[in-house]
């Protein structure tokens, strides 16, 4: 199965990702996290992204905050897909990080999952490695079963819940 690069802009964006590494730890999937920053160290994210398929990932998420370039700065540099995350900060509540990381010049996409919403990228970077890799299709497909049950059963509990108001 393929790697999932897990790049953050700062270390501070620690607690953004926890529960996308938990996600893909979960699903069995390798993950390596780093700390790059589209501004900081642009060399080392553009070194990372242009060997990545390589080194023998096959999706890259990055998690950014204000003006959040990581994402671009990566996806300009390799033609794996690139999730990114906007991490919100103090000022704008993340509509900044959001915006500079879904506004991607036509032929750089960069696949972007709402603000602070890790896991959902963890699951996005999963199905796509699914697309090749029918063991863990089977995996994401249980899971949305089990989803599906757990609603279920909080919908019979509210019934019952509503027979005595």
């Amino acid at each position: 199965m393929k790697k999932v690069a897990l790049i953050m802009g700062s270390d501070s964006d620690l607690p953004v990702v926890t529960p996308a590494i938990k996600q893909l730890k979960e699903l069995g999937i390798e993950t390596e996290v780093r700390v790059m920053s589209a501004h900081r160290t642009p060399d080392a994210a553009h070194d990372f992204a242009k060997s990545a398929k390589d080194n023998g990932f096959g999706v890259i998420i990055a998690a950014a905050g204000m003006a959040a370039h990581l994402g671009g700065v990566l996806a300009a540099s390799t033609t794996l897909p690139v999730i990114g995350i906007p991490c919100m900060a103090k000022a704008f509540d993340g509509m900044d990080a959001l915006l500079a990381t879904v506004m991607m010049p036509p032929g750089i996409p960069v696949a972007t999952v709402g603000v602070n919403a890790a896991k959902n990228a963890a699951l996005l970077a999963a199905e796509i490695l699914a697309v090749e890799d029918d063991a863990l299709a089977s995996k994401l497909s249980s899971m949305r079963e089990d989803m599906a049950k757990q609603v279920e059963e909080k919908d019979r509990a509210m019934q019952d819940k509503i027979k005595e108001i």
